[in-house]
């Protein structure tokens, strides 16, 4: 299990526990957290699971694939560390993940 980190647009934090092989989205979902509405289910066609990766992280994270990228352009307030969480697998490599969602979803 990896536990990743949620922080509300309030700044209220919640951490879950994730299975490897899953995907930030999912946990968020199987989790119940607020802003992360998914309405795709994780197909990457629509930008409602926006959240901001925490910097320290960003580098752990494989490069945004440009379907995720065109995505992104529905996102509201996109930043540089902008990524969409049906695209970011759970891993090892991410333990300790913090991502923050956005004020609204696109």
């Amino acid at each position: 299990m990896v536990k990743i980190t949620f922080v509300d647009a309030g700044g209220q934090a919640r951490t879950v526990e994730a299975d490897e092989g899953s995907t930030v989205m999912e946990a968020a979902i199987r989790n119940d957290i607020p802003g992360i509405d998914a309405e795709c289910g994780g197909a990457c066609s629509c930008a409602t699971c926006h959240v901001y990766v925490d910097e320290a992280f960003l580098d752990k994270l494989p490069k945004a694939e440009p379907m995720e990228e065109d995505m992104l352009d529905f996102a509201f307030d996109v930043r540089t560390n902008s990524r969409l969480s049906c695209q970011i697998k759970v891993s090892q490599a991410i333990e300790g993940i913090v991502v923050t969602t956005p004020e609204a979803q696109g």
